[in-house]
């Protein structure tokens, strides 16, 4: 018989002395325990295979989107090992993962924020929020989605860094 869960998870991990962020899917709580590159989950969620999809996809097509306007903007990301850069903060994807994961408990809402972040995917939602386009829950949403967009790293370097803890 399959599993009809997954377990929807953030964690921190190291590969080669290099930290990454992993969002992902995985079956059982013993293969997150026995991946000895994770050091530590910040979100675990258990809930249906579809629903685990569905949200994963909304995610990662949300991470796109930030990586792509990083990219756009010429603001350099480590290229991690795997996963996702650690120089995008903790915060910033708890906030991606959680938004995702509120919104898909209400059809209409998961619906209408799926349909603007792959809107998003193409054009910045603030024309459309400052032209009146959008009204209503559309409106709130598309302001919450874009901050979900809104991460820039601090550029100013700080040559008294202190080396990772994993070291």
């Amino acid at each position: 018989m399959q599993n009809k869960y997954l377990f929807l998870i953030l964690a921190s991990g190291v590969v080669n002395d290099q930290g990454f962020w992993l969002i992902g899917v995985k079956n059982s709580d013993s293969i997150i325990l026995d991946d000895k590159s994770l050091l530590e989950c910040h979100r675990k969620e258990l809930i249906g295979v579809e629903s685990a999809k569905d949200i994963l996809n909304a995610i990662n097509l949300n991470l796109d989107n930030l990586m792509s306007d990083l990219k756009k903007k010429k603001i350099p990301l480590d290229a991690p090992p795997k996963g996702i850069s650690f120089n995008i903060p903790l915060n910033t994807l708890e906030n991606i993962f959680d938004f995702w994961l509120d919104k898909y408990k209400d059809k209409q809402a998961w619906e209408t924020c799926f349909g603007l972040l792959k809107i998003r995917r193409r054009v910045s939602l603030t024309n459309l929020i400052n032209s009146e386009s959008i009204k209503g829950d559309s409106k709130k949403w598309a302001l919450e989605i874009e901050e979900l967009h809104t991460y820039k790293p601090n550029l100013i370097k700080n040559d008294n860094s202190i080396d990772p803890m994993w070291k």
